[in-house]
């Protein structure tokens, strides 16, 4: 892949909704030496607000991907608001990606993919996908998915 980050954000017309303000007492981003920690996202609109609903119950599995997808943009608008270019961003590193289902929905991997295939098309395949977990829960104001992540920087 011969673009950047942020050149590809642009030629996939990604459009991002706004970084949203902490909901609790937590920083959005954290450097710690030569990584980039991202606090979990929701997903966020683009008129601010979040998208809600629980999957296997308001949402099926689709519906609860492209929320997921949603959480990745949100993500890519907390990097550039609180960290600056997406470009100083090397790869992918770890995420955890919690989905907010019903007892009998086992589907969270595919929902997470959609934030995993959002940062394999920004950051290419090969340093887009890290490692992951996909797990089921409640998440709190009954948004579908949660997703926190690491991200290792450019020397």
């Amino acid at each position: 892949m011969n673009s950047t980050p942020s050149k590809r954000v642009e030629e996939l017309n990604l459009q991002l909704p706004p970084a949203p303000p902490p909901a609790g007492v937590y920083r959005p981003i954290l450097v710690v030496d030569n990584f980039l920690y991202v606090s979990g996202q929701g997903p966020v609109k683009l008129d601010g607000s979040l998208l809600i609903g629980r999957a296997g119950d308001d949402l099926d599995a689709d519906q609860a991907k492209l929320a997921a997808r949603q959480v990745g943009l949100t993500m890519l608008s907390t990097i550039i608001t609180h960290f600056g270019s997406l470009d100083r961003i090397k790869r992918v590193v770890k995420v955890l990606g919690m989905v907010n289902s019903t007892p009998d929905f086992g589907k969270q991997p595919y929902v997470v993919n959609g934030f995993s295939e959002l940062m394999a098309d920004v950051f290419g395949k090969e340093n887009g996908i890290g490692v992951r977990s996909a797990v089921g829960m409640m998440l709190p104001g009954n948004i579908p998915v949660e997703v926190e992540a690491m991200f290792e920087l450019h020397p």
